[in-house]
Order: C-alpha cells, then sequence, then structure tokens
C-alpha cells in the first residue's frame, strides 16, 4: 500500500498531496480556501500533505491568515514549505516549523546521475563533458539535467567536453588551471594572454572567474593539509597567507566582472590586483618576522658567532 502512495506522489496524481506554487497563489484568498479544505479529512493516506513552494511570495496578510491554522493543525494535515529565500518568510511561521537547510549536490554525484540517464538514453558522453555540465549546475540536479537535455538537442547522441564548453562559453579545466599557473607565478603577459584568447573565443569570463576561485581555494586547502605551502598552481610555492589573499582578491573582483561596463578590462584588472595582493605581505606577519630576529640577535647588538 505505501509503494502505492509513493508511486502516485511521484506522477503527481495522489489525491492527498495538494503542492501549490504561492508565488502565482499568494492572496489571502488562496490561503483561505486552504484553512477551509484542512478540516476534511484525506482520502486515502495517513495525512492530507500541502506543500506550498516559494512560500516566501505569500503575501504578510496571507501569512498572518494561514498562522491560526499553523498553530493549530489538524492532526491529519501536514505543511511542507519550499523556499529559496527563508529571510523573507515571517519569523512568526518560521518559529511554527521545523527547518532543513538542503546544500548543493556535489559534483561527482551530480556526474554519476547524469552517467545513468547517458545510459537510459544511449548517449555517449565522455567524463569530461558530464563534469563540465555537472560545474555549470552549481549543485542543483534539475539544472544539471536541464542542460544535459539541451546538449542532447544541440549535439545527438555523442557529446564531448568541447560540445559543452562552446555551447556555453565555459572554460576548460586545463585552462583554468593554467591561467592559476600564471597567477601564481606573477605572469602578467601570461595572464593577459590568457584572457584576450578566451574572449576572442567568447567565453564567459565572470564564469570563468568562478571557477578560477574554486581553483584556487582547491589549492589553499592543499596548503593547509601540507602545513602551510602548497605547490598545486603550476608548482609554484605559495604560503597559506598567499593563497588567501589571491583568492579575496579574485573575489573583490566579481563585482566589476558581472556589473562593470567592460568584462573584458574589469577581469584582467581582478587577476592583475589579485596578483599583487598575494605578493604583499601582510603587516602583523613582518612585525612578527622582525620580532623574532631581534630576538635572536645580542643584546649588545654585535653579530652572533656561527
Amino acid at each position: 500500500v505505501m509503494g502505492e502512495h509513493c508511486q502516485a506522489i511521484i506522477e503527481g496524481r495522489h489525491i492527498d498531496v495538494i503542492e501549490m506554487d504561492a508565488a502565482s497563489h499568494n492572496s489571502v484568498d488562496d490561503v483561505r480556501q486552504i484553512n477551509d479544505a484542512v478540516r476534511y479529512a484525506p482520502v486515502s493516506a495517513r495525512y492530507k500533505v500541502y506543500i506550498l513552494d516559494e512560500v516566501h511570495m505569500l503575501s504578510t496578510a496571507a501569512f498572518n491568515a494561514l498562522l491560526k491554522t499553523l498553530e493549530e493543525p489538524p492532526p491529519h494535515v501536514k505543511f511542507i514549505f519550499a523556499t529559496t529565500d527563508v529571510q523573507k518568510v515571517l519569523p512568526t511561521i518560521i518559529s511554527r516549523c521545523q527547518r532543513f537547510d538542503l546544500k548543493p549536490i556535489p559534483t561527482e554525484l551530480i556526474v554519476q546521475r547524469l552517467k545513468k540517464i547517458a545510459v537510459a538514453e544511449n548517449i555517449k558522453a565522455s567524463d569530461e563533458a558530464l563534469y563540465s555540465i555537472a560545474r555549470m549546475a552549481d549543485g542543483g540536479m534539475r539544472d544539471a539535467q536541464s542542460i544535459f537535455d539541451q546538449m542532447i538537442s544541440f549535439c545527438g547522441s555523442e557529446i564531448g567536453e568541447a560540445d559543452v564548453l562552446d555551447v556555453y562559453g565555459l572554460v576548460s579545466a586545463a585552462k583554468i588551471a593554467e591561467l592559476a599557473a600564471a597567477l601564481a607565478a606573477g605572469d602578467h603577459k601570461k595572464i593577459v594572454a590568457i584572457v584576450d584568447e578566451c574572449d576572442e573565443n567568447g567565453r564567459d569570463l565572470y564564469r570563468m572567474l568562478v571557477d578560477l576561485q574554486t581553483h584556487v581555494r582547491t589549492a589553499l586547502l592543499d596548503a593547509i593539509a601540507k602545513g602551510g605551502v602548497s605547490e598545486m598552481l603550476g608548482g609554484t610555492p605559495m604560503s597559506t597567507e598567499q593563497l588567501t589573499r589571491l583568492l579575496d582578491g579574485l573575489r573583490e573582483g566579481e563585482g566589476g566582472v558581472k556589473h562593470g561596463l567592460s568584462e573584458k578590462i574589469n577581469f584582467e584588472v581582478a587577476l592583475l590586483k589579485a596578483v599583487e595582493a598575494s605578493r604583499a605581505r601582510a603587516i602583523d606577519s613582518l612585525i612578527k618576522e622582525i620580532a623574532t630576529l631581534a630576538e635572536s640577535l645580542p643584546e649588545d647588538g654585535s653579530k652572533k658567532n656561527d
């Protein structure tokens, strides 16, 4: 029996599970209909379940109209509220709910799911192509499947990494690693050359900046794990402090690249500023080093014998 209920819910035909889009049903009258309907017992299931999607779109008056039902819900009724902007939901509503924060789905799990779909649909997609799709989805399985569906429409039954990169203006993981190495080495000419190449090929520079931050963050975690230094960025030794400053510099450039008048110029400036920031030394760390050196000197100022 439980299996039948689950199947009916999945197929969207269960009479006791009512899903409502709060974005288009956000008035007091819509909530009053719910308040009237909850009094009736479920037809076949143990509970009557109301799912309100985008619940933050309810008007304040509608929230208040729902409050009484939430305070004293009938024993046979369950409410499920879904939202991407929980801060817009009234505190009086949140205080009467159990809150579950759903985290983004890891890239590897998205890739595994896309592989299963590819096998089921007889689609040949390279691992690199699926990884690129998963990167774009930013932890959203539905977005990943939508992108995959679009790629099938564009390319048919065979999808390679280059196809995904070209369609969505992405940069390959190898190119991101090459740019990160140039940042670590402070190679300004190489940085500008890579940006020129990517811009001429119509690549999404903002997305490139996001992917670059992810790559540098991986190096930062590597440095922390290895006691303070990582050589992940092209073999150049980078301290935890340098990587933190580099990452912070890239983050500060986000607004200019996304909303500025010239995406390319702002991107180049963000990269060069981040390089300079990573090479600057923090004043407190310099003071600490000087203090350590001072302690090792003799009190009369003469040189110590080796």
